[in-house]
């Protein structure tokens, strides 16, 4: 549920962003009457992402069981990627994802309302279509889908109320800090995925080496246990992993963090001290 709700807020978060620089700027060029157009590429990039998430679920339901262990690895290895992907250039393009969203919406304004809708539906499809991927993956270890669908379900409602409040500028968040902390949670969230999907492969027998255990910490982690649920739910720590999904969880979460956060340290140290302090959300990231 954890996990769910931390992949729901932050893909929300970028949707409402995108959404929300849309709206104040058809709103500050006085362009009212483009908005119905933007708010109907909205929803039928939320429609899409619906659908595709509903494929994902009942599609491999049809499959036998090694078709579908299959399936759910594809599946985690895509999400891994598309994860990576999106932490990676949201650091680098978050101060400047304001003005091209403004400068792409009017040349769309230009071409006609056809060109509005489609250019909101393919910014905020990209999102939907992440966080439905993200989700399939994410609930692969779950005994049940309904409290990862309530985490998610929060965590986009959560997204859109503060969406809502940046918008009206009732409130303030360092968007370059909330990135930076949720990329970082994300990619141990993606070590676990990746983990999912070597799982998946070992239990489809296209990996060896399923009863291969490379340590036993049961009684560190007790299964009943809360923090034992907690791992497991957001990282996939669990306490008889095989060698083989150990090896894959730190080959991907340890170098991938480094990198993550590498850049951003380095940043950091090298800022003059007299410099002067920047305001807590960027003016290029506010609606």
């Amino acid at each position: 549920m954890t996990a769910s709700y931390l992949i729901g807020l932050r893909e929300g978060l970028e949707a409402a962003l995108v959404v929300s620089i849309l709206v104040a700027f058809l709103v500050k060029t006085d362009r009212r009457g483009r908005l119905p157009l933007v708010w109907a590429g909205v929803v039928a990039a939320i429609a899409l992402s619906v659908g595709f998430g509903a494929l994902l679920t009942y599609g491999n339901a049809r499959l036998t069981f090694e078709q579908q262990e299959v399936f759910e690895a594809v599946a985690s290895f895509l999400a891994v990627a598309f994860v990576t992907w999106m932490i990676f250039w949201m650091r680098r393009a978050a101060r400047r994802i304001a003005g091209e969203l403004r400068a792409k919406l009017e040349d769309a304004i230009r071409l006609g309302p056809v060109a509005v809708v489609v250019m909101a539906f393919l910014a905020v499809a990209r999102e939907g279509l992440e966080t439905a991927l993200l989700f399939f993956a994410a609930v692969q270890g779950a005994t049940t889908t309904a409290r990862p669908l309530i985490g998610i379900v929060l965590g986009l409602v959560t997204a859109a109320i503060l969406g809502v409040l940046l918008y009206l500028s009732a409130i303030r968040i360092n968007l370059t800090r909330f990135f930076t902390w949720t990329g970082a949670l994300l990619v141990l969230v993606a070590a676990g995925i990746f983990k999912y999907g070597v799982h998946d492969l070992q239990e489809a027998s296209v990996l060896p080496g399923l009863n291969n255990q490379a340590f036993d910490i049961s009684g560190l982690l007790p299964p009943t246990a809360w923090y034992a649920e907690l791992l497991r739910g957001m990282f996939n720590i669990t306490p008889q992993p095989s060698v083989l999904e150990t090896v894959a969880w730190l080959a991907y979460g340890v170098p991938v963090l480094v990198l993550f956060l590498w850049p951003a340290r380095k940043a950091t140290a090298e800022k003059p001290a007299t410099t002067s302090p920047q305001p807590s959300v960027p003016e290029e990231t506010r609606a």
